[in-house]
């Protein structure tokens, strides 16, 4: 048995193992291990398990993601999205569809804070659902509306996957953040006009809303909108300034967001637990998927079968839309079965040789990559914002009806895809002023 067979089988059995549960970081490990051993000896084996974590995971820059996790969870405790949603619903809820075009942009303000896409499915639906339920919105509409903005917290900068990509991949994280930021706009952009002209079209879909404030109201309603732009400011103004590095900004971020948690006289005991706990557990999680990954690639370079995976979808074709059309159906295909931070680090190992081969901007092949994450997060059946949803309703709306509300945005992901591959520009533009 070759080692480029090893190498087959070992991908296959990783593929198994997590589709029936296994924990991804722990699937990757054993399979490494196994195929490492088997190829050469234990000894081999041992040694990988014994110096990769640490001169991986050591690296400077990943510090920024449990910095930026921190920050996303101390402003979802201390419920800091809800002075900023209540003054966009004056101003917003008279259109067609007022209270989910308020609710995709509040969405995209907190997902500049947060970096997280789950973070930001979880505050949303707890304040911006309940809101629409109550004024007769379809339940599809309204779940589906959070459901697909929260995924804009893994384009708009601070991401925590433009991170992890980043740095696995070799590639700047600062301008990376700069190319995420007008595609997740564009994202926002096209939910919100689809949310218009459909509402439009079927005003019974979100119900009638009676609002009607005051100039003293709607001049009340802006004392407390400053937290997150403050914040998104601070760290987003010195990352494209260069006044700071991300991972600078990401330490700065949660110092910031604590600082205005405490003058706004909301970060208690209990908050701060709160937000701790949930930034180490989740870092954890994270990082031992990136262990796992990393001995995935590893076993995998030493197989070859990286290598021989580039050769062959070459061998179809050199053209970058071929290359992208073979991976927009790896990543359709494993986004409904592996959650998106496993599905990243499972097949960098085997893109990115691909992409080095093929001569394709790498920032560019990050932003599609993240971009087909995000619909991985809303398909059927994992659709990880859906059960985050889900759950902070307390199952109010069942998972089939959110899955229903979702199918409008998948196609509007699909059409923000189909730009951002027809117009890298779009991506690069950013980058290309600062560097």
């Amino acid at each position: 048995m070759s080692n480029l067979d090893i190498g087959i089988a070992g991908v296959v059995a990783a593929l198994v193992l997590i589709a029936i549960r296994v924990p991804i970081g722990l699937a990757l490990g054993l399979v490494s291990i196994a195929g490492v051993a088997f190829m050469f000896n234990m000894n081999v084996a041992w040694g990988m398990i014994s110096t990769t974590p640490f001169d991986y995971v050591g690296q400077w820059e990943l510090s920024a993601a449990p910095m930026f996790l921190l920050m996303g969870f101390i402003c979802s405790s201390t419920d800091m999205t809800r002075g900023l949603f209540t003054a966009l619903r004056l101003y917003l809820a008279r259109l067609p569809g007022g209270l989910a075009i308020t609710s995709v942009a509040a969405c995209a303000f907190f997902a500049a804070a947060s970096g997280s896409s789950v973070a930001t499915a979880a505050a949303m639906s707890r304040m911006a659902v309940p809101e629409m339920l109550n004024n007769g919105y379809d339940k599809g509409l309204a779940t589906g509306t959070i459901a697909a903005s929260g995924t804009l917290g893994s384009l708009i900068p601070p991401s925590i996957l433009l991170i992890l990509y980043g740095v696995y991949a070799q590639v700047s994280v600062g301008q990376l953040f700069m190319a995420g930021f007008l595609p997740g706009l564009l994202s926002a952009f096209i939910y919100i006009a689809m949310i218009y002209i459909r509402v439009k079209l079927k005003p019974e879909l979100a119900g009638k809303v009676q609002i009607d404030p005051t100039a003293q109201e709607r001049r009340d309603a802006f004392r407390d909108v400053w937290p997150l732009p403050t914040l998104i400011l601070v760290v987003l103004g010195g990352i494209f300034s260069g006044v700071f590095s991300p991972t600078e900004a990401g330490a700065l971020g949660a110092f910031a967001a604590t600082v205005i948690a405490i003058v706004r006289r909301k970060l208690t005991r209990a908050a701060l637990v709160e937000a701790v706990s949930q930034a180490i557990v989740s870092t954890a999680s994270i990082f031992i998927i990136l262990i796992g990954s990393l001995f995935f690639t590893r076993f995998l370079a030493l197989s070859g079968f990286p290598r021989a995976f580039a050769d062959a979808i070459l061998s179809v074709s050199t053209e970058t839309w071929w290359i992208l059309l073979a991976v927009t159906m790896i990543f359709l295909v494993l986004g409904m079965l592996i959650d998106s931070i496993g599905l990243l680090l499972l097949t960098l190992p085997i893109l990115v040789p691909l992409v080095n081969e093929a001569d394709i901007n790498p920032v560019w092949f990050g932003i599609i990559i993240i971009k087909l994450l995000e619909i991985g997060l809303i398909t059927p059946p994992i659709g990880l914002n859906v059960y985050v949803i889900n759950g902070a309703l307390n199952n109010r709306v069942t998972l089939p009806e959110i899955f229903r509300g979702i199918s409008w945005f998948l196609a509007m992901d699909l059409l923000t895809l189909i730009i951002l591959i027809a117009f890298p520009i779009i991506s690069l533009w950013l980058p290309s002023l600062a560097f």
